[in-house]
């Protein structure tokens, strides 16, 4: 039996363990909403498996995923620690409603594109992909997240997009509103994994890697001021706000995935203790 199985059964069976001294701890949030980064705490060396992955854990014994927008609970989390001793662990989801966001104006063809647009929009959400498999041992991630700049929320995380009447995908992040021009920040320090200047759908294009399968990606950029492989510290400006792509007028989108689960950039600004 592997110890994933037999954690996973000790959960199941409600069975008892003797309480583990401090730094044999494993601490997780009771509850979490759609959405939401989560970030955990395991004795240091301990191997911790969620969703199919085996979660990379830091020196100190942090360990970090996120939970998709259409998430049920509850979310389980095997952990083996150094000591051979197995937990599992469960935490609940709290469900969010998701209002539909009606977006007029849309260029046609980047709603209904033709096939030969349709084939370029797959080869370029394929690199954004690859970018998003990154998993440094980077833990930029456990930094306290700062806005990119300062604007209203003109599209949520989430939300159910209508674009010209027609049904699109839900909304993958957060929309800033702000003048063209408008310096975009680092929210977090991170390595720079994707730049494209001019893809069809998300115009300039710009992704950091803050470690962990934790990144950013922004979108509609007028401009990019780093490159490839480029090492960004946070506050550091990166980009410019622009009305590239499929947009309606200037605005920054803010999105942020764990590998490809998508988070709510906003609950990580709300996120202000750590495990």
């Amino acid at each position: 039996m592997s110890w994933l199985l037999s954690a996973l059964l000790a959960m199941a069976s409600g069975m008892a363990a003797a309480a583990p001294a401090d730094d044999a701890r494993v601490v997780f949030p009771q509850s979490v909403a759609q959405g939401a980064l989560v970030i955990g705490k395991v004795p240091p060396g301990s191997e911790v498996e969620h969703g199919g992955r085996r979660l990379r854990v830091t020196a100190y014994g942090s360990v970090v995923f996120g939970v998709g927008r259409d998430a049920t609970g509850p979310l389980l989390v095997a952990v083996r620690r150094p000591d051979g001793g197995t937990q599992a662990v469960g935490i609940a989801v709290t469900a969010r409603d998701w209002p539909i966001e009606r977006v007029n104006g849309v260029p046609p063809k980047t709603v209904s594109p033709p096939p030969a647009i349709a084939q370029r929009i797959r080869r370029e959400q394929e690199q954004v992909v690859q970018a998003r498999e990154r998993d440094d041992a980077r833990a930029d991630f456990a930094q306290s997240f700062a806005w990119p700049l300062t604007g209203r929320i003109s599209g949520r995380f989430g939300n159910q997009r209508v674009y010209n009447g027609s049904p699109g995908s839900p909304h993958s992040g957060m929309d800033i509103a702000a003048a063209t021009g408008t310096p975009v920040r680092a929210p977090a320090a991170g390595v720079v994994t994707l730049v494209a200047p001019d893809f069809y759908l998300t115009g300039g294009t710009l992704l950091i890697d803050h470690g962990h399968g934790i990144s950013s990606n922004f979108l509609h950029l007028s401009r990019i001021d780093v490159k490839l492989g480029d090492r960004v510290e946070q506050g550091q400006v990166i980009a410019a706000v622009g009305a590239t792509g499929r947009a309606t007028g200037p605005h920054l989108h803010w999105g942020m995935s764990w590998f490809d689960v998508r988070i709510d950039p906003l609950l990580v600004l709300e996120r202000t203790a750590k495990p």
